[in-house]
């Protein structure tokens, strides 16, 4: 190798080329030759262009994300005392309560049975107990009526229902806002959460969809 001009040799007679080199007895691949190692030494130290670093300086100059970037959002609803958020991709519908129908021979915790929303039958998930919070809690008054909801997601082309003690709507919200949710929060919650959003005068748990899904899955096996 001598000035700019560069040995590509690994193409030529090397593992991309026609393998005729005879050091490829000795090295098995290209990557464990001197040669080779020489060329990438070569090519990190040759000379960067003008345009190149004028590019890279332009983006370096380009000012951070603003953590007021509202680049999320979910839909938040309680259950007992707790204010959870799932993302709004996840969500295909919001319906009136409505009971479920107990599956024989199934125990597993959570499934609480299936249910009618609109004319299809889905599975009916009681949070609470997947997650471990207790459905009897109250949230502090809101100073407005509380109506038990249905939230129909999908996870993986299957639906699940949702029995919410109550609905907030809509969140959008900055990703750099989410907050490593406090230690006192129960194990069983805090383990499907990614963090704590503050909204309005609530702490809203953002569940892990990703996980929580996957569980959901578990429980109809």
């Amino acid at each position: 190798m001598s000035g700019t001009t560069m040995n590509d040799c690994w193409n030529q007679i090397g593992v991309r080329g026609d393998r005729s080199c005879e050091k490829l007895t000795t090295h098995i691949h290209c990557r464990n030759c001197e040669v080779y190692a020489g060329a990438a030494r070569h090519s990190l130290q040759r000379a960067v262009g003008h345009d190149y670093r004028e590019q890279w300086a332009h983006q370096l100059r380009q000012p951070q994300a603003s953590a007021d970037v509202r680049d999320r959002s979910g839909l938040a609803f309680r259950i007992g005392a707790e204010w959870l958020l799932l993302p709004t991709a996840m969500v295909v519908a919001v319906a009136p309560s409505a009971p479920s129908h107990k599956l024989p021979h199934r125990t597993n915790t959570g499934l609480a049975g299936i249910v009618n929303v609109g004319g299809t039958i889905c599975p009916a998930v009681a949070l609470d107990q997947v997650l471990g919070i207790d459905a009897q809690g109250q949230a502090a008054a809101a100073r407005r009526h509380v109506f038990a909801r249905l939230v129909v997601i999908a996870w993986d082309a299957q639906r699940y229902a949702l029995p919410v003690a109550d609905l907030h709507g809509i969140v959008r919200y900055a990703g750099a806002a989410v907050q490593a949710p406090a230690a006192t929060i129960n194990k069983g919650l805090q383990r499907y959460l990614e963090g704590v959003l503050a909204h309005e005068d609530m702490l809203i748990g953002v569940l892990d969809a990703q996980l929580l899904g996957h569980q959901l899955g578990r429980l109809l096996r």
